[in-house]
């Protein structure tokens, strides 16, 4: 397949391989020099949860979030905060 470069240095992949690949608007890659004339383009993925976390950081109200050490999670997966009371499992 063929594309042609832009004034600005645009190159548009064909609709057909955004399509077989999923790409879609906004999605970013790298872009390897191999040799002159040869360049190699591979899809970025994002990080893990990073639409969370923006969504956590963007919180209007301040202080909200508080960042949490490995050392400062318990057994449990859960933050131990020395504040909380201890909680006992209720017999069913």
């Amino acid at each position: 397949m063929k594309s042609t470069i832009s004034s600005k240095g645009q190159i548009v992949l064909p609709v057909e391989l955004r399509r077989q690949d999923g790409i879609q608007p906004g999605q970013t890659f790298e872009i390897e020099r191999i040799e002159h004339g040869e360049y190699r383009l591979v899809l970025t993925e994002p990080p893990r949860n990073q639409g969370l976390v923006d969504a956590l950081l963007a919180c209007p109200e301040k202080d909200w979030l508080e960042p949490i050490t490995r050392r400062a999670m318990s057994g449990s997966g859960r933050p131990s905060r020395p504040d909380a009371p201890a909680r006992r499992s209720q017999p069913r």
